[in-house]
């Protein structure tokens, strides 16, 4: 568990800074130029997610559990999915409607992801991995929000066209990890 929660510290941790030092990133960013930060950022951040993935896996081995799942959780997590999948591809997808009205459709994408696994699993693991990533989310969307409105952002409105891109992007990345890559990657298959 020890190397589960140094991953979310130092990956979070650095996704952080705009929540708590955003004057500061910005300064360090003018200071050691933006592409010496973008790979001190993505260096960091790569360390963080192997200790996270790392340490995830190894507190599998031994799982706490701490309440009895119920199937009925899993089957509103695979539903969740397709919702943060969606929002998720309303980050790349230019001009659609969603990003037009969320602005940060990643960010609450995230959010929808965490919530989806914290319904769906049930061990100490899964509380602090993916309560730890709702919290983060949480804060990260409301300070994003609120530089929006310091900076009288205006997000670009959305096309019909991008709008039902977004949704066949995001239900095809959906199929393709429900049915093949979660069970890949993860070893667990959502729907058996």
């Amino acid at each position: 568990m020890t190397a589960l929660i140094l991953g979310l510290v130092i990956f979070l941790g650095v996704h952080s800074v705009r929540i708590y030092a955003d004057s500061w990133r910005t300064g360090m960013r003018a200071k050691v130029g933006e592409n010496a930060w973008k790979g001190v950022y993505s260096l960091v951040s790569i360390v963080g997610f192997v200790l996270i993935v790392w340490g995830y896996g190894q507190a599998r081995l031994s799982p706490v559990p701490l309440w009895a799942p119920m199937l009925w959780t899993r089957h509103l997590a695979a539903l969740l999915m397709l919702v943060s999948l969606i929002l998720l591809a309303a980050a790349y997808v230019p001009k659609n409607g969603l990003k037009a009205r969320l602005h940060h459709p990643m960010v609450l994408g995230v959010k929808v992801w965490a919530l989806a696994h914290l319904l769906a699993n049930h061990t100490l693991a899964d509380l602090v991995l993916f309560g730890s990533f709702l919290a983060w989310a949480v804060l990260d969307y409301r300070s994003a929000r609120q530089r929006d409105r310091a900076a009288g952002t205006v997000y670009p409105a959305g096309t019909a066209a991008g709008t039902l891109a977004t949704l066949v992007v995001g239900t095809v990345a959906w199929v393709a990890f429900a049915f093949w890559a979660h069970a890949a990657l993860f070893g667990v298959r959502p729907f058996s």
